[in-house]
């Protein structure tokens, strides 16, 4: 059931090499599922949320966006497909999220500055060499701003991927051979382990989001650790009422077979309802 996390890069050739590669391997591509989910959970335009990404939104549609919970939204989603397998996921931060995955393969594609300029000035039908030039350089800090944000790493770092190719020089039909070599490997071979750690993380990120959604635990900062359907909550919570709320939210989270509370009450819930408040 290969998984294959690919960069999403203006004008890389990235999105034909992700095409190709499906159905060359018979894999099902992502396509708009996270937009729709974040867009859908956060009842905003999905317009909105690739103005976002793309680093085209203004500096109110920044202010008001709640990032924190694109992101969660955005990894509950991605982790639900990556867990179905039989699947290329390009973009949303996939590289990062599955990195930890073994049987995930993380590609880069990438191609000269001259060559997405040249990629872009055809998308977009214009022989303004400034505005296609200013589009690529606003997609390229959009995109490293939110890396460096959401996961702390440097876009592009070659130590994020498995393999990096350059369309400059390999053509799309030799980008997907080696993909797909790469998915035989044996480093890359799905094992009881790697399904396990991949469907933790599922789970994991389904029960922050379920916390997220609840109004009592929506804003509390906890760790949750899965492990076969068990999960165990650690932290600091405000009061007794929380605690026992979160526990019951992550109870009814889909796949959660049982919840160890190891959450704690605040020492001094009075000073710190009283430092939110000014």
């Amino acid at each position: 059931m290969p998984v294959i996390a690919m960069t999403q890069e203006m004008g890389s050739l990235a999105k034909d090499v992700a095409l190709q590669l499906a159905q060359t391997m018979g894999l099902a591509v992502m396509r708009h599922e996270v937009a729709d989910r974040v867009a859908g959970e956060l009842d905003l335009p999905k317009s909105l949320i690739h103005r976002l990404r793309g680093g085209k939104a203004g500096l109110v549609e920044r202010l008001k966006a709640d990032q924190r919970s694109i992101a969660l939204y955005t990894a509950d989603e991605l982790f639900s497909l990556a867990d179905r397998g039989n699947v290329v996921l390009r973009g949303w931060g996939a590289t990062v999220l599955l990195r930890p995955v073994p049987h995930v393969v993380c590609v880069r594609i990438t191609r000269s500055f001259a060559k997405r300029v040249e990629w872009v000035m055809a998308d977009l039908d214009t022989d303004d060499v400034g505005l296609a030039e200013a589009e690529v350089r606003r997609s390229d800090r959009a995109h490293a701003s939110r890396m460096n944000d959401l996961f702390g790493v440097t876009w592009g770092d070659p130590v994020l991927y498995d393999l990096t190719l350059n369309t400059d020089r390999v053509s799309i039909d030799s980008c997907v051979e080696q993909i797909r070599l790469m998915t035989t490997r044996p480093e890359f071979a799905e094992t009881a382990e790697s399904h396990a750690l991949l469907d933790a993380m599922a789970l994991e990120a389904r029960v922050r989001v379920a916390l997220k959604q609840d109004e009592v635990t929506r804003d509390i900062e906890v760790t949750i650790q899965a492990n076969h359907g068990r999960v165990a909550l650690q932290g600091i919570v405000l009061d007794a009422e929380e605690r026992s709320r979160a526990e019951s939210v992550a109870a009814g989270a889909q796949g959660v077979v049982s919840v160890d509370n190891q959450l704690r009450l605040m020492s001094h819930p009075k000073k710190f309802m009283s430092s939110k408040q000014t």
